[in-house]
């Protein structure tokens, strides 16, 4: 049982979540978010924490910018876009339950004291911005550290909000680069 509640976008996520953990969710149904749910959300907040983890494109984006500026402390779990991808869908309720499991196990939590750990000059060194391929390379690099898919200006944003390390940066480059050369 996950001590925290997960918020996602609707009843098919919750579905998807219950084949792969045990946990109680709460269910926005989209970023026009109703007053009880907002109260719901921050009594769970409150209470024992939440996890949110909405879908890996725009609109569940802006939902988690908004909530993370609401309840600050949340923590974020990330499922990266070709494991949350299914009969031309996206979203959690197409992901496995070992992708489910997997981004629940690389939970983070929003920074915001954020360090200047990594610039743009480290993301145009290691190939995530300025090459035709770049935008793969952030997607298996951000599947790895759990930070989802994002364009460059706002995985820089997530390197530094979200605590990941020089090492486990360098790590998890290092095996992309081993396994795009095997």
């Amino acid at each position: 049982m996950i001590k925290e509640v997960l918020v996602v976008e609707g009843k098919m996520d919750v579905v998807a979540i219950g084949k792969a953990v045990e946990a109680d969710c709460i269910i926005t149904g989209g970023f026009s978010l109703k007053p009880k749910t907002l109260d719901d959300i921050e009594k769970a907040y409150k209470r024992r924490g939440i996890i949110i983890l909405t879908d890996p494109d725009s609109a569940g984006e802006r939902i988690r910018k908004f909530l993370a500026k609401r309840f600050p402390d949340a923590k974020h779990a990330f499922i990266p876009v070709e494991e949350a991808t299914a009969h031309d869908d996206i979203g959690v309720e197409q992901a496995q339950p070992p992708a489910i499991r997997a981004a629940l196990a690389r939970v983070h939590t929003l920074s915001f004291e954020p360090t200047e750990e990594f610039a743009g000059a480290d993301l145009i060194t290691a190939g995530l911005t300025g090459t035709p391929d770049a935008a793969a390379r952030r997607a298996r690099l951000g599947a790895a550290l759990g930070l989802g898919f994002a364009n460059a200006k706002t995985f820089l944003k997530r390197l530094n909000h979200y605590g990941v390390t020089r090492a486990e940066f360098q790590e998890a480059l290092a095996a992309l680069e081993k396994g795009e050369n095997a």
